[in-house]
């Protein structure tokens, strides 16, 4: 396990874990990019609620990724099933 110094809206916070440092700085730049959004959007909120819209923001675009991959997957599904029908004649 290794411990890992990142810098987030200019505070440092020590991770620590399993996954290659370099993994680790490119997660917290993107959560502070997240954050720097809502900033963007709104420059008076507190950092809290900046931290939670950007939590809101990463979470809706994971599901849609997930909700796309599903669809994906279960495209490929019945074209595979549709394909296996043709060399099973």
């Amino acid at each position: 396990m290794s411990s890992v110094d990142v810098y987030i809206l200019g505070q440092k916070y020590t991770v620590k874990g399993d996954a290659p440092e370099e993994h680790i700085q490119k997660i917290a730049a993107f959560v502070d990019a997240k954050i720097k959004e809502v900033y963007n959007t709104a420059p008076n909120v507190a950092p809290l609620k900046a931290s939670i819209l950007a939590a809101l923001n990463i979470a809706d675009e994971l599901h849609r990724v997930k909700a796309e991959q599903d669809n994906i997957t279960k495209h490929i599904e019945e074209r595979t099933k549709v394909l296996s029908g043709l060399f099973e004649t």
